[in-house]
């Protein structure tokens, strides 16, 4: 599982070959099942009329052996494709990795043809108790040394890389021994996996711990990227929080077209887990991601990116 060079004719930077550009997506949830049949069943030999690219399903949602969320997801995994994210791998934890959970992960990845796997780099649990939250870990090299072995082996049983995202936080460590953007490239290098990264979560780490964005984005490895998250925050007295129920803020879509430049087109998720808009809403944050990821990177709109169409010429 080692990423070969990006070839000299691309216009874009490498990208992962296990995340090629799928386009924009949204996360499925069960409020907006009956718009999406509803459009399927209305031209049922175009699944653009989905006005999506993709979906991406929470894990633990769909690790079951049957029901309706599985079923719906069986039917949608034939018509567009899907990747699966997580917030249970708990990578970050001292307790023992979990061998059920990971083989009912990969199990509905094989069933589902899930593109890509993704979880968070944090802890959620310890000593067999959730917090219930996606805590950060100390940015120290014995974090690194610890996650980086148990990435491995989740990758090893699971066959194939995992992409870790990062987490907005709320608190630091005395302990820190490195900013965020190096712990997070750090692990993924060593431990040869991808990451996820949400750039509203930058956003809202850089505005509670004071450092600068820009920064973050220059020291994230282009080749490494596997998607990109987009959400909207909410504000606590001097906290911004990552509460996934508003539209995206202005500064965050002008931050997400600089992490384009700098790392290429991007497969791109518009998050939504609370207060859950109707479809059509989510549909409108999905069109002006597009509108942010042609102006970046001319042609990604129509399904096919620069360095695609130069590999195409050069065959």
């Amino acid at each position: 599982m080692t990423l070969s060079s990006p070839p000299s004719r691309q216009l874009s930077p490498s990208r992962p070959p296990e995340a090629p550009f799928l386009g924009v997506g949204v996360g499925l949830r069960p409020s907006h099942y009956p718009e999406i049949f509803e459009r399927l069943a209305n031209d049922p030999s175009s699944p653009s009329s989905l006005g999506v690219d993709w979906f991406e399903l929470l894990s633990e949602n769909y690790m079951i052996r049957g029901g309706r969320p599985l079923r719906i997801a069986r039917e949608l995994s034939q018509q567009l494709p899907l990747v699966l994210h997580g917030v249970s791998l708990n990578i970050g934890s001292t307790d023992p990795l979990d061998d059920a959970y990971l083989d009912d992960l990969s199990r509905l990845s094989e069933l589902l043809a899930a593109h890509w796997i993704s979880d968070h780099l944090c802890w959620t649990g310890v000593g067999g108790h959730n917090t219930h939250d996606l805590v950060p870990l100390p940015y120290t090299a014995e974090s690194v040394d610890h996650v980086v072995e148990r990435v491995r082996r989740v990758q090893l049983r699971l066959g194939r890389r995992i992409a870790l995202e990062n987490v907005s936080s709320y608190l630091s460590y005395t302990a820190d021994a490195m900013p965020e953007w190096e712990f997070l490239a750090t692990i993924a290098e060593r431990a040869d996996c991808g990451i996820l990264l949400d750039v509203n979560n930058i956003f809202v780490s850089a505005h509670n711990h004071g450092f600068q964005c820009d920064d973050y984005i220059a020291g994230i490895p282009p080749e490494r990227v596997f998607q990109i998250h987009l959400a909207g925050h909410s504000e606590s007295g001097p906290l911004l929080i990552d509460t996934h129920d508003h539209p995206v803020r202005d500064e965050v879509w002008e931050l997400y077209a600089q992490a384009l430049r700098r790392i290429g087109p991007v497969s791109t998720l518009i998050e939504w887990d609370d207060r859950i808009p109707p479809y059509s809403e989510l549909l409108a944050e999905v069109g002006r991601a597009r509108e942010v990821l042609e102006k970046a990177w001319p042609g990604c709109s129509e399904g096919l990116c620069l360095s695609e169409r130069a590999e195409e010429r050069a065959e």
